[in-house]
């Protein structure tokens, strides 16, 4: 359990540098990240180099005796680079391009900004790849922020045509898989082939979807190259890229694997993320200073599966941020609270952004350990706390890793792609799906896995797929040999990979393991709720629902009001038909894990526990006093049973 800092010594004058070090080591952080945005101090112009200041800040903080997290900086290329290459920038999908004046202004798919990349880090990387202080690379920042992937570039198209070649082999071959002869749109060549955009409807799907595949590969290759470069000049170190929260640009679980990442960190602003993804407004009114109990806990326990085991949070909220629509000041306490969440859950280092409020520029409104007057921020002092409880409870300073868990989510990417190109209806959203049953699960006090469809799932004993669009031979062969409960909710084995309707209509290969058939789906505008109860739990149907034919053997567990199948089942495997409300999809999951013999406690609201390496932790995110569900005997290494509004506490295991 270590602490870590973003510290940006280029905008500080050199005489604070010392002290800041000797703050931030009597501070107890361990681990400073620098460099991700200082190309143009790096390479003030094309191939002059200017170490002497970098130099002196990795000297300044490893005589502090703080371990260092060197950034590279191509999240922002220098003007000088821009002006000489201006096809670097980026276009968007309405064809314009963006402009040089923030971040992240580069195309993926660029060759000559590729070059370039892997020319400056090959610079640092053989000027500190071996500098005994800098213990992990970070490469870029946060890819694919500000929707600057996809990038609709002559380069990206170019690249695009190389990439259909390779997986179609001939344009015969592409025209049958995407069902060109509808609407006439065969294409004689590959090169004939345009991006998916400013068309004057809807692109064909596969079009699009095969368009997000690839932007996902370029994504990983760019991040590959760099890789490489570090692999060769820093081979000691861990090599780590900053992902972010709820984001689903690019395939993840594809990236860490062809880019061997040592460590997966992600960027982690509770309250920020409560506020700006699709929760219902009366859960991001109640916990607007606290953020919702699940939204970190969600990327977590996903990054800790994309890291295979290991997981770092390279930026944790320390107060108000500034790019949320709203932006209120966490509750006393939730800084303290959020670092012990994620070593909670498996990290290894917590790492707050930053260490100073900067009172220029454009995140001038971004608060950080310290105010901009050099005095300790209410959230630094919460850091400070934890930091001494941390040192002075060996219980707390030397976890182990976490346990793999009894019951895993399965969340996979091309499912998000998929039904965000053809949602059928507007308020269908993938992943808000699964976080609500993720939601469910963790107030059934339940520790999560989040994996990927291709994980090895034989050691659950509860498996929730939420939804996966396509269900193949090889998933079922999983269910097949497993013992465990599995739950499948709507629109699971809806497609084919090619983007089209199962010929033996959904679910698909599913029907192997459970024989139903889905002979049509609608979704569901507000005011058209089918009701139905489960297990004296009464609630309707939200966004989506499906007219579902089981056969003879399969079990119809419930119905709706209009006769129609709600939740079928066959043996271990349940289908739910349908986005139910909150209170049903817990009773569904509830059900399934006492059918599996995990034991179940449904937590007072605001109140979430996870455990890890004979530690037992709770968090109260929610206004009024609870108390822990630790046994009367408990031995607390960490606060106590009550918990106030912003409390933790841990205990030892029996």
């Amino acid at each position: 359990m270590q602490l870590g800092v973003c510290y940006y010594p280029e905008q500080w004058p050199r005489a604070m540098w010392a002290d800041d070090a000797k703050r931030m080591a009597e501070l107890g952080i361990t681990h400073v990240r620098i460099a991700e945005f200082a190309w143009s101090r790096m390479e003030p112009r094309a191939g002059e180099f200017a170490w002497q200041w970098l130099d002196e800040a990795v000297e300044t903080l490893a005589a502090a005796g703080l371990k260092l997290v060197l950034g590279t900086p191509s999240a922002s290329p220098p003007k000088w680079l821009i002006d000489a290459h201006p096809d670097v920038l980026p276009v968007r999908a309405d064809g314009t391009r963006w402009n040089f004046g923030s971040r992240r202004h580069y195309d993926i798919s660029s060759e000559t900004y590729r070059r370039e990349c892997v020319r400056i880090v090959a610079a640092m990387a053989q000027r500190y790849g071996r500098h005994p202080a800098i213990v992990a690379w970070q490469t870029d920042n946060e890819l694919g922020c500000h929707e600057t992937v996809p990038s609709y570039s002559a380069a990206a198209l170019a690249r695009f045509h190389a990439w259909l070649r390779q997986r179609y082999e001939t344009i015969g071959s592409l025209n049958e898989r995407w069902g060109n002869v509808f609407w006439s749109m065969e294409y004689p060549s590959f090169e004939a082939i345009g991006l998916p955009n400013l068309t004057p409807t809807d692109a064909n799907p596969i079009h699009l979807l095969d368009f997000r595949r690839f932007m996902s590969d370029e994504v990983a290759s760019f991040h590959r190259e760099q890789i490489d470069v570090l692999r060769e000049h820093a081979p000691a170190a861990d090599l780590l890229h900053n992902f972010m929260g709820f984001f689903t640009t690019f395939d993840h679980y594809r990236f860490a694997k062809d880019n061997a990442l040592d460590v997966a960190a992600w960027d982690s602003y509770p309250i920020a993320r409560t506020e700006s993804i699709a929760l219902p407004e009366e859960q991001k009114a109640r916990y607007a200073r606290t953020a919702h109990p699940d939204v970190s806990a969600f990327d977590h326990d996903r990054y800790r599966a994309i890291g295979a085991g290991r997981f770092w949070v390279m930026e944790q909220q320390a107060g108000p941020v500034n790019w949320a629509p709203w932006n209120p000041v966490p509750a006393r306490g939730m800084v303290r609270l959020w670092a012990y969440e994620a070593f909670a859950h498996g990290a290894e280092l917590v790492s707050y952004f930053r260490w100073r409020q900067c009172p220029y520029a454009q995140e001038q409104m971004h608060s950080g350990l310290n105010l901009p007057n050099n005095e300790l921020s209410p959230g630094g002092l919460e850091v400070q706390q934890a930091a001494r409880e941390i040192a002075n409870c060996a219980a707390l300073s030397k976890l182990g890793k976490p346990a793999r868990a009894a019951t895993a989510v399965v969340f996979d990417y091309e499912t998000q792609w998929m039904f965000e190109i053809q949602r059928h209806g507007k308020t269908f959203d993938y992943q808000t799906l699964v976080f609500d049953y993720y939601e469910a699960l963790r107030e059934l006090g339940l520790d999560v896995d989040i994996v990927s469809s291709r994980a090895d799932l034989s050691a659950y004993r509860l498996v929730v797929v939420p939804s996966l669009a396509v269900i193949d031979d090889a998933f079922v062969d999983q269910i097949e040999r497993s013992s465990a409960q599995w739950v499948f909710g709507p629109r699971s084995g809806s497609k084919t990979d090619a983007f089209a309707i199962p010929g033996n209509l959904p679910p698909g290969a599913l029907q192997r393991v459970l024989p139903m058939q889905v002979l049509e789906v609608e979704t569901l505008r507000p005011t058209l709720t089918p009701a139905l109860s489960i297990d004296g739990t009464e609630g309707t149907a939200l966004h989506w629902r499906e007219h579902v034919r089981a056969n003879r053997e399969t079990r119809v567990v419930a119905q709706f009001d209009d006769a129609w199948p709600a939740v079928v089942a066959l043996g271990t495997v349940r289908y739910v038909a349908g986005w139910l409300s909150h209170a049903l999809h817990r009773t569904v999951l509830q059900q399934a894990a006492s059918d599996a013999g995990i034991e179940t406690q449904l937590l007072p609201d605001g109140l979430r526990v996870r455990r890890r390496d004979g530690l037992s932790f709770a968090f109260n995110f929610g206004a009024q006093p609870v108390h822990a569900p630790a046994p009367a005997n408990a031995t607390f290494v960490l606060g106590q049973a009550r918990l106030n509004s912003g409390d933790v506490c841990a205990w030892q295991d029996a």
